[in-house]
């Protein structure tokens, strides 16, 4: 939760590409890419989440997935950027 709050925006790095389907079973995250430093391909998702317990339930459903987790990082919401 944000200091006020309100909906704090995070945004999740993990090794691969993940494809942008999965963006509704983790709760409508928007899911873009990257290049990381080594020329593999990085999978940023990124979007509001209610509390502690939605950040938890999308970290545990990446690791479901054996999805290798880069970095969660706190972002300000106009951070978020739909690219469609």
């Amino acid at each position: 939760m944000s200091d006020d709050g309100g909906v704090k925006s995070y945004q999740i790095r993990v090794r691969g590409q993940l494809d942008a389907r999965w963006s509704d079973w983790l709760g409508g995250m928007v899911i873009t890419y990257e290049t990381g430093s080594d020329g593999l391909p990085v999978t940023l998702i990124t979007g509001a989440v209610p509390d502690q317990a939605a950040l938890r339930g999308i970290l545990c459903k990446l690791w479901d997935l054996n999805l290798r987790l880069i970095s969660v990082v706190p972002v300000e919401p106009n951070h978020i950027s739909n690219p469609g």
